[in-house]
């Protein structure tokens, strides 16, 4: 089969057709002159896969946490419905100052006030109560004299003083949370309030998770000489998990034709999307790239990246759903995951900000990529004292716990091809947690 031509985005916003292989050769390489940085492919792959749009499912307030919210949350009323107090103390109309006032009754939680206050009057208010009409100011008990039926104040009130005025939480008709908000404890305070005890969300994409080589075997089962376990799939649905996916394990594929077109056509069948590790780059044996296309020729988008960990990267799409082939060495499979394939998992769930956490720290050693070449640098952090710390960790790629040790991972681009020691640093966090901040 022909090398598959692949959209590069150009300096001056043109996009032509190139192969990803060098010209006059052999699949043994990827032309790197030709190769997209991580940022170009992604914008070329979401601007022509046209993924399908996530489908809207209701589930109850309890189980909406995670989820995105798939239409805007709108007030119906204003919140609060009426002026509060944010105080014990007494409700009274602050244009008579200093004078006496007469205590007329109270205030109950969940109530109305019983009638309004006349001029001259006082009715105690518990803190959260609803303000009597006639009253506009609360003063707090602790700043009264209460002698029978009578307080006398410390100072003249103002108006407004120690209470949350109608609607200035929450006014009707405001959108309060947007669709494509992914749903944590806050947002689940804010639907409460507004009364959406059934949440429309975006049903969480089903992902299969398809790993190719005849090397791989069971986690439980013993190693031979050659074997290697299943690794990447867990790490890759934990991290699918923490961006809002369902991962979706699928038998793993041999290193053949005929096995590999049939575990992915029945992964598509079954699932959203599919993800594969291994056999995605350009050698005799990487297999994904020519069955994709066999599968659905023109299916390809984006192969081979201008980055470090993770060149042998593919993003196609096959009737809407995507396919990421992620290189078979297992940190730069999750890398890639994190880093790039991100934003394309955010398009599945609906998630409109998807951003990470960028921590700014100061580099321990320095961080060294590669001009021309986007690297993401794992690192470990570290409070030294009042100062964060990023050290940079080692990337063999072949290594399953280098992630594990690392707190997040520096991106050094194209323009900048090293950070020196004692220069501030942004730590991009890992979405599922990654290692814990450490004290020297």
């Amino acid at each position: 089969m022909p090398p598959r031509l692949e959209l590069v985005v150009m300096q001056d916003s043109a996009a032509v057709l190139r192969s990803p292989f060098a010209q006059g050769s052999r699949l043994g390489g990827f032309d790197l002159e030709r190769l997209l940085a991580p940022s170009q492919a992604v914008v070329a792959y979401l601007g022509r896969a046209h993924l399908a749009a996530p489908t809207i499912e209701e589930v109850s307030l309890e189980d909406a946490v995670g989820r995105v919210l798939a239409r805007d949350a709108v007030a119906r009323e204003d919140h609060p419905s009426h002026a509060r107090s944010t105080m014990d103390g007494f409700a009274v109309s602050s244009s008579h100052g200093r004078t006496s006032r007469r205590i007329v009754g109270a205030v109950a939680m969940g109530a109305a006030a019983p009638r309004a206050l006349a001029p001259g009057e006082a009715m105690w208010i518990p803190t959260g109560g609803a303000l009597p009409d006639g009253a506009d100011a609360v003063v707090p008990q602790e700043d009264t004299v209460v002698t029978g039926e009578t307080i006398d104040v410390d100072a003249a009130p103002e108006s407004g003083a120690c209470l949350s005025p109608r609607a200035s939480d929450i006014a009707r008709g405001e959108t309060v949370l947007a669709a494509g908000r992914r749903i944590g404890g806050p947002e689940l305070g804010v639907l409460a309030t507004l009364g959406i005890a059934r949440v429309p969300v975006y049903r969480r994409p089903r992902i299969a998770l398809l790993s190719t080589g005849d090397e791989l075997v069971d986690p439980a089962a013993d190693l031979a000489v050659g074997q290697i376990r299943d690794s990447n799939r867990y790490a890759l649905g934990g991290a699918l998990v923490a961006l809002g996916a369902q991962p979706v394990h699928v038998p793993r594929a041999p290193d053949t034709r005929d096995g590999l077109l049939a575990a992915l056509r029945d992964a598509l069948t079954t699932c959203d999307a599919v993800v594969t590790t291994g056999g995605s780059s350009v050698g005799e044996r990487d297999l994904v790239p020519r069955i994709v296309e066999e599968i659905a020729p023109g299916a390809t988008i984006v192969h081979g990246l201008r980055v470090k960990p993770g060149k042998p990267t593919l993003l196609a799409a096959i009737d809407g759903k995507a396919v990421i082939g992620l290189p078979g060495n297992p940190s730069s499979a999750l890398m890639i995951l994190e880093a790039v394939v991100r934003p394309i998992v955010a398009a599945l769930t609906g998630e409109r900000d998807a951003s990470s956490i960028v921590l700014a720290a100061i580099a321990a050693a320095p961080f060294v990529g590669r001009a021309g070449w986007t690297h993401f640098v794992p690192a470990r952090l570290v409070l030294r004292g009042a100062t964060l710390v990023a050290e940079p960790l080692t990337i063999r790629s072949a290594q399953t716990s280098l992630l594990a040790r690392a707190s997040g991972y520096a991106i050094i681009g194209e323009t900048r091809a090293r950070v020196e020691a004692g220069e501030t640093i942004g730590i991009t966090l890992l979405s599922g947690g990654g290692a814990p901040i450490a004290r020297a």
